[in-house]
């Protein structure tokens, strides 16, 4: 492994933690009521396009950082349609 992977996944290890803040508080208080359904169907989308990218380049970086905001965001989606408003 080379410099510009180790930096490449050292930004996607970064990238993929910014959600765990957000999926912690939602919850630990059982509310989502601030957070947008757009915002969170947008992700889950752009995310989707570049898992499409990832694994068609086969970038080991994009692949990792977007499973996991994949997976935080499906859970605020779940959060979002289950949790009393």
């Amino acid at each position: 492994m080379n410099w510009i992977e180790l930096v490449g996944y050292a930004g996607s290890f970064l990238s993929a933690i910014t959600f765990i803040p957000q999926v912690y508080k939602a919850w630990q208080s059982k509310s989502v009521g601030d957070l947008s359904i757009w915002m969170i169907l947008i992700i889950i989308f752009s995310t989707l396009l570049w898992l499409v990218y990832g694994f068609g380049m086969g970038s080991g970086p994009v692949i990792l950082a977007n499973l996991v905001v994949l997976s935080l965001s499906l859970v605020l989606l779940y959060f979002k349609l289950t949790f009393k408003q």
